[in-house]
């Protein structure tokens, strides 16, 4: 029997998800977050892609964009080449995986499957920006998969591609960040400033770590004052200070009843415009109305959407949009106004579907830069100002006004007058806002206001920036890059001083010594180890810290100014690091026997994989920034790493950074080629050793005596091979820092091991390791 004759749509062949982790940070796949899932596909094991009759077909049917993965063999089409040929299914499910996010607007493309020791189980990797939403297309290409496995060519197709896309693409437009803000993030990415979403859901945003970090809420900022967004929110205030500052503004009062509508109306002279004092978005605003009953109608629509209704005059023109950050006007749009023209058969509604709402650049999601037009209030008081009504048949050629002002999406910022561009930063300022958008109505925006009557109507906080990202007509503006350099100037990268600790043992007691360093430095230090959490000297958790949520708080701690984290083993494995790239990486040591029986460890190279991640992030990483732009300056980190351990010595050779090995034995083959790759001296690479019983800083051919180990406490007279590494790793970590000799010599000094807290790491080491010392 063939092959294709075993497989049939009746068997019980199946994909199994066993488990589904999400890794937060730079991992042992990549350097972004990522998806693994263990998936165990049973007896498909033995039926590749190529032995399933018509799978390939209704993949690449029902899937025909997997035609741009290019796949091992670097070509478009490369991937449906492999399915052709044969591949496996977990390959296969990575790939679906993949282009049901890109499909449903979700980026990233990497990814990665791997066999397992076990046969027929695989670890599937892939770039997962929000968990749930990688999770949820996960198991649909599952179901995708499987549907394409066993397709009975008697049946109608079993898998609903379109619906599938557009509940992912409804969980992304939910879950994920919406354009202002994403616009902002990515921008704030390119210049290497790291960005941290707060909440799983909404645009909280953190930009930077600790004490150099600033927060952003959409296109505000924690710079926009709270009493700004207020005022801004009430129209006639607005209007009141603004025209106090000499900016020009219509005039208009606020009314409690319809009848008062009218009386003000005839007032300031007819016509005018009727809108809520605290509405937003445009709603229940109604332009250029004259008749009595027009203004009453609209009185009552306006208060629908605010506490209060505001009169004011008509100003003639185009409504425009400056966005204003930081003093400066970054970008700037002119609204559209929305007609159709009679055909002597349709009605307007039809008319409004086929001659606007057609157009493919109008949509309800965020991708589309106009919106779908609708037969609101206000568009049936426009149409009725024109003498028709929504069944009102037109004549053929006749124009009906459907929208005065709708999206603005028309880029016009090289057209802006000077003097209007001064007078919309003045606008913000007067407010108070650090990012504003400006309404402001003109005939003309290529001339000053003050030639042609124009005037601002309203100040906004928290606008919009789609219009300025994707204008329907017009080239895109980098707003969210003058977001970015309006919080980051001078090209700051809103990090604060990192040190990343790992290994198989003694990982806490150097995490304690180097954040005691650094306290003494002058900073501000939070450390997350295994024995709590601490904000410089004083616990604030005493769980065991050394996990992602605790080095995460530390990260948002607003007070912290460096940072010391403890990365467990098993931390990175299951839960990626939580920075993006630490200006120090140590890795204390290497015990393979630590580590095997665990989470699927059993090689050294699996090992290796998981320690290398600590070096990985080394700054400058430019394979784990590859956006970075050019003019962009990257601080040098360096990797602190025992040089007695093989494998750590074949891991310096892939930290993008500087390398400091530390020993006890000063003659190790590895500490002596590395002295002697610098260029001199003074500019050879550096290395803490002991020689005759003395700490030395090496750099080059020089070496610096510290400390001799008598002079550091210990419980007894002898100090333990690891614990005398373990000073050594953070004297590499403390001199990479900057910090100066004669205070790491101080605070190693005055440092005791004997206490228990320091010592709760070795407890269950083998007997070998707690016993080895060294001789004072």
């Amino acid at each position: 029997m063939s092959d294709c004759s075993k497989l049939n749509c009746n068997s019980a062949k199946d994909i199994e998800l066993l488990e589904i982790k999400h890794l937060n940070g730079p991992n042992i796949w990549t350097y972004y977050p990522a998806l693994e899932a263990t998936v165990d596909i049973g007896e498909l094991e033995d039926f590749p892609s190529d032995t399933i009759p018509g799978f390939y077909e209704r993949l690449s049917e029902w899937l025909p964009s997997l035609i741009e993965h290019r796949c091992s063999y670097e070509e478009r089409g490369g991937f449906l080449r492999r399915v052709k040929e044969g591949t496996w299914p977990c390959h296969i499910l990575e790939h679906v995986t993949l282009e049901l996010q890109n499909l449903a607007g979700m980026r990233g493309g990497f990814g990665r499957a791997r066999e397992t020791s076990v046969r027929g189980v695989y670890k599937v990797a892939l770039s997962a920006w929000h968990a749930e939403i990688t999770r949820s297309a996960l198991y649909a290409a599952r179901e995708l998969v499987l549907a394409a496995m066993n397709f009975q060519q008697s049946h109608s197709p079993s898998y609903d591609v379109e619906g599938t896309i557009r509940h992912l693409r409804d969980l992304v437009d939910s879950l994920w960040l919406g354009p202002s803000t994403a616009c902002i993030v990515d921008a704030a990415v390119a210049r290497n400033i790291p960005a941290t979403r707060l909440l799983t859901k909404g645009n909280l945003v953190q930009l930077g770590y600790g004490a150099r970090s600033r927060h952003i809420w959409t296109a505000e900022t924690d710079r926009t004052p709270a009493i700004a967004e207020s005022i801004s929110r009430d129209k006639d205030l607005t209007k009141a200070l603004l025209q106090s500052c000499g900016v020009p503004v219509p005039e208009g009062r606020i009314v409690d009843s319809a009848e008062a509508a009218w009386e003000v109306a005839n007032d300031i002279g007819m016509p005018v415009v009727v809108k809520p004092c605290d509405g937003n978005h445009g709603r229940g605003v109604f332009i250029e109305l004259s008749s009595r009953e027009e203004i009453e109608s609209a009185y009552h629509m306006a208060l629908k959407e605010g506490t209060e209704v505001l009169v004011e005059r008509y100003i003639a023109g185009i409504e425009h949009r400056l966005l204003i950050v930081g003093g400066r006007l970054i970008a700037a749009t002119q609204g559209d106004s929305v007609s159709v023209i009679g055909d002597g058969a349709s009605t307007i509604a039809e008319l409004i579907e086929s001659q606007i709402n057609s157009d493919p650049r109008r949509g309800s999601t965020e991708d589309h830069p106009l919106n779908l037009i609708r037969l609101d209030n206000a568009a049936q008081m426009e149409i009725a100002h024109q003498g028709y009504h929504s069944d009102s048949i037109v004549p053929s050629g006749i124009k009906v006004l459907i929208q005065r002002n709708g999206n603005h999406a028309f880029d016009v910022t090289d057209q802006v007058h000077p003097s209007t561009a001064s007078i919309a930063s003045l606008a913000a300022r007067i407010i108070g806002l650090d990012i504003a958008g400006i309404d402001l109505v003109t005939s003309d925006i290529s001339r000053p206001l003050s030639a042609q009557n124009g005037a601002i109507v309203e100040v906004n906080a928290g606008p919009s920036l789609l219009m300025h990202i994707k204008p329907a007509v017009g080239k895109p503006r980098p707003v969210g890059k003058a977001i970015v350099d309006h919080l980051f100037p001078n090209q700051d990268n809103g990090r604060i001083p990192i040190v990343g600790i790992t290994g198989s043992y003694g990982k806490t007691a150097v995490a304690y010594l180097v954040a005691r360093l650094l306290i003494l430095s002058g900073k501000q230090t939070g450390l997350a180890c295994s024995n709590g959490l601490y904000q410089d000297y004083r616990q604030i958790d005493k769980n065991n810290s050394a996990n992602w949520a605790a080095a995460n708080r530390t990260l948002m701690n607003p007070t912290v100014e460096a940072a010391v984290l403890e990365n467990g083993f098993e931390a990175i494995l299951n839960e990626g690091l939580v920075y993006d790239s630490c200006q120090i990486g140590v890795i204390t040591n290497v015990d393979p026997a630590c580590h095997f029986g665990r989470y699927g460890i059993e090689t050294l190279k699996q090992v290796f994989t998981v320690l290398r991640t600590q070096v990985d992030v080394v700054t400058p990483t430019a394979a784990a920034i590859d956006d970075v732009e050019e003019d962009v300056k990257l601080p040098i980190g360096a990797a602190v790493l025992n040089a007695k351990e093989e494998m750590l010595v074949e891991i310096s050779e892939l930290c993008h950074g500087e390398v400091i090995f530390f020993s006890i034995s000063p003659d190790l083959p590895a500490i002596t080629q590395h002295r002697i790759n610098g260029t001199g001296p003074k500019q050879g690479k550096r290395a803490v050793i002991v020689r005759n019983n003395t700490i030395m800083l090496v750099t080059g051919s020089d070496e610096l005596p510290l400390v001799r180990l008598m002079e550091i406490p210990a419980a007894s007279g002898e100090h333990s091979t690891h614990e005398i590494e373990n000073v050594l790793a953070a004297i590499g970590a403390a001199w990479a820092l900057g910090i100066d000799p004669d205070l790491i010599r101080i605070g190693i000094e005055t440092f005791g091991f004997s206490q228990e807290k320091y010592k709760s790491e070795y407890q269950n080491l083998p007997i070998g390791l707690q016993t080895q010392g060294i001789k004072l």
